[in-house]
């Protein structure tokens, strides 16, 4: 772990904690996303309610994800994109739910728009946590790649036949990036717990 700069942290014992709970959560979001893409690539295409279900459930997962992220980092950090994130998902969950009254494009596009947002975000706060976690390359990776992702959603929403299960390699490649991630962490916490 890295020691240049722990004061927002309080310290290293805090740093560890803050990993601990971090790695937790990416465990989390790792399972429930590749629960999401089970559940896309079959049950979903057979059964439009529960599709429409897993569209609206995704970016709400995001907000509650982003909270959790939220409590695992100390009152001296931050939050600001954290809150914002978390705020936009839980605004584009009802976008989406409104937008499918229309069509799938229209969701389409709505969970385009968000996964570029939500990977800037990621993106920002994993290029402000390498300052205290090494490790972090996975999640600014992660948070460009949804943005490119984003963009690709967005331009393909009317493409003929396009569904929730299209969706299925964005899920996948942020379960990936965050598998990495909380490998990495785990490395890490094992790492100063052996110095300390």
């Amino acid at each position: 772990m890295t020691t240049t700069n722990q004061s927002n942290y309080g310290g290293a014992s805090q740093a560890v904690q803050t990993a601990t709970a971090l790695r937790k959560l990416y465990i989390t979001r790792v399972i429930f996303s590749l629960t999401w893409i089970a559940l896309v690539l079959t049950v979903a295409k057979t059964n439009h309610t529960l599709a429409t279900i897993l569209f609206i459930i995704y970016p709400a997962w995001d907000a509650v994800a982003t909270y959790f992220d939220i409590n695992a980092n100390p009152a001296t950090v931050d939050k600001t994109p954290q809150y914002i994130n978390m705020g936009v998902s839980i605004l584009t969950a009802i976008a989406v739910t409104v937008a499918l009254q229309t069509g799938i494009p229209e969701a389409l596009m709505v969970f385009g728009v968000w996964a570029f947002l939500a990977g800037l975000f990621q993106l920002i706060i994993g290029i402000r946590r390498r300052k205290n976690f090494e490790g972090q390359w996975p999640m600014i990776i992660s948070g460009a790649q949804s943005m490119l992702a984003g963009v690709a959603i967005f331009a393909k929403a009317h493409v003929p036949n396009q569904g929730v299960d299209t969706l299925a390699g964005y899920s996948a490649f942020g379960a990936f990036y965050f598998a990495l991630a909380a490998f990495r962490l785990g490395k890490t916490i094992k790492d100063a717990s052996v110095t300390a």
